[in-house]
């Protein structure tokens, strides 16, 4: 059974390898460390089928080290004893390179068991993860380890690779393939900067339009059929799913309807209606707010809306009222103003409620002045006397401040002039 042509067509140099620039090319960090010869602990960082396995190949390759390659969802302690123990044998002679894949999934104890060898130099650790290494991996050995991370590739990186492993194949079979215009290039524009994905996508299309002949043509539409929805990069518990409700939000906030749609789109594509829509309440309540109080109610009908017809009809109110919010005037200043409020209560500064705003009571025989000394607003004109509400330690502090919004701007006027004249 023969090996995925990713495996197959696996770079062999640095120089080969697609994209990564920022760390590998001439002068770079990584490079300069690799060109030394002394290789550190490392930890790669990454989303899936950018490079990290082919670079962990490479520099096994030329440090003369022993490459043993284990991976969190599978191995055990004991696998990791064992790799450690091939220091001891010809193999081994030059050092034991352990590469670990998806690092994240072992345990403390695990990392722990790790870690000891680590420290006493019998294996050098390059470990992989496609998640945060700093939410993951274990403290002690990130402190022991330089951390890379390896970015999505781009599409022109990617079409040079889906040529190269066009030639790969015509090389294997001894025969002509020839993709039609286009077909490389939607294949690299389709993987969404995963390099893995984009040379199973060229291998699947050359086998579908095999006809037996002495060449291959893969048409366009045959790689478009094996390419749907192959850029999609989502996991609901990953980096990717909180990044993209960090952009959604973040264009929704910025005004932007275009990125507003596009991070919507890649939500409901994914099947995430629930993320999508409680985004939305939220963005509407924090960063519309007071500028546009009216439009809580409005994204909440819309949420509700979808919810209850499903995808895909439920991408119509949503995609109404995210472009709602994004178009909508902003003010943060009401969830602003309630955040100063706790930093002050959580620092101690708060005190005793003021006695014309305590529920009423009977009052002990010390307090001199007994009564409950509460004014009720609405016997007022417009509906409102001064008196006193916050604590007496906070008395004259100012936590809410008007937005430059019609809406504020028009309760400011109103109530300076209702407060101005009560005063």
């Amino acid at each position: 059974m023969k090996a995925p042509l990713a495996d197959r067509v696996r770079p062999a140099t640095l120089d080969d390898v697609v994209g990564q620039q920022h760390i590998l090319g001439p002068g770079r960090v990584l490079r300069r460390i690799l060109q030394s010869g002394e290789i550190p602990n490392m930890v790669f960082y990454g989303p899936s089928g950018v490079g990290k396995t082919t670079v962990a190949s490479i520099i096994a390759r030329n440090t003369q080290k022993h490459l043993v390659k284990l991976n969190g969802t599978t191995a055990s302690t004991g696998d990791i004893k064992e790799a450690v123990a091939a220091t001891n044998t010809l193999e081994g002679y030059g050092g034991v390179l352990l590469y670990l894949d998806e690092i994240q999934y072992f345990n403390k104890k695990q990392q722990q068991t790790l870690l000891e060898f680590i420290e006493n130099g019998s294996v050098t650790l390059i470990a992989s993860t496609t998640e945060n290494p700093y939410f993951y991996v274990y403290n002690a050995i990130l402190s022991r380890s330089t951390v890379f991370e390896f970015k999505p590739v781009g599409r022109e990186d990617i079409e040079k690779a889906v040529e190269r492993a066009f030639r790969f194949l015509e090389e294997e079979q001894g025969r002509s393939i020839l993709p039609e215009e286009g077909v490389c290039r939607h294949i690299a524009s389709a993987c969404g900067g995963d390099v893995r994905k984009a040379m199973n996508a060229v291998e699947l299309a050359t086998l579908a339009c095999d006809t037996g002949g002495p060449a291959v043509e893969v048409t366009l539409e045959s790689a478009r059929e094996l390419t749907q929805k192959s850029a999609m990069r989502y996991d609901k518990s990953g980096d990717e799913h909180y990044d993209l409700m960090s952009a959604f939000q973040k264009s929704m906030r910025g005004s932007d309807p275009d990125g507003t749609v596009h991070y919507l789109g890649r939500l409901l594509e994914a099947g995430d209606l629930p993320s999508a829509c409680r985004r939305l309440l939220v963005c509407a309540c924090e960063d519309v707010g007071l500028a546009w109080p009216q439009i809580i109610p409005i994204v909440k009908a819309a949420v509700d809306a979808a919810l209850m017809v499903g995808l895909p009809e439920a991408r119509i109110p949503l995609a109404d009222a995210a472009v709602l919010v994004a178009l909508a005037p902003k003010s943060n200043s009401a969830y602003t103003a309630l955040d100063k409020a706790v930093e002050d209560i959580r620092a101690g500064k708060a005190g005793p409620v003021p006695r014309n705003l305590q529920n009423k009571h009977f009052d002990s025989a010390e307090v001199e002045r007994k009564g409950q000394f509460y004014q009720y607003p609405h016997d007022a004109p417009h509906h409102w006397l001064p008196q006193q509400y916050l604590p007496d330690p906070l008395v004259g502090t100012q936590y809410y401040q008007y937005g430059d919004n019609k809406t504020e701007q028009s309760f400011r006027a109103y109530w300076d002039k209702i407060k101005h004249n009560g005063a």
